[in-house]
């Protein structure tokens, strides 16, 4: 039976930086190495790991094939709550409505090619602009868009419980 992820029991994490965020991936890895660490939500930590790679990947290359904008009154209230999103917490729980899986980017995968994929993703994201505007939020600038990958990586690292002897 899934997890409510609205209820799930995760960390509060806060990025302030693709540095933090490295040096949390870091810990992620040590932690993964010990045999200690666990997901709290539906996912497996490469799951969540290489989910969040496709998303900063997204914003370079573009949607999918098949991808539906969200309606206009849907983007119209997403740039309403633009700085909200990116200056606060992102929610737990969203899905993409006519997603099957709910959201793209959800392949399964090991921990380490999660994490592999993951550093490649923010080297790409340090080194360049993304080129392609939010479905949700229209055009972002740089930093707009680092702290948009912050927030979504703060909520799914978030659900990994890093010390935890049982593995998800």
């Amino acid at each position: 039976m899934p997890i409510d992820t609205k209820k799930a029991p995760r960390r509060s994490l806060r990025f302030a930086s693709i540095n933090d965020l490295r040096q949390e991936l870091d810990r992620v890895e040590r932690a993964h190495r010990a045999g200690a660490m666990r997901s709290s939500g539906n996912w497996s930590v490469g799951k969540n790991l290489g989910h969040l790679a496709y998303w900063i990947d997204f914003s370079f290359d573009g949607p999918p094939p098949g991808f539906k904008k969200p309606p206009l009154f849907m983007r119209w209230f997403f740039r309403m709550g633009r700085k909200m999103v990116l200056n606060g917490r992102m929610p737990a729980g969203v899905r993409l409505g006519g997603v099957p899986a709910g959201t793209y980017g959800t392949d399964e995968m090991s921990t380490e090619d999660g994490l592999a994929r993951l550093r490649v993703a923010l080297d790409r994201l340090e080194q360049n602009t993304p080129t392609q505007p939010s479905p949700a939020f229209g055009a972002l600038t740089r930093d707009e868009w680092t702290a948009l990958h912050l927030r979504h990586s703060e909520l799914h690292l978030g659900f990994l419980e890093l010390g935890a002897t049982a593995h998800r």
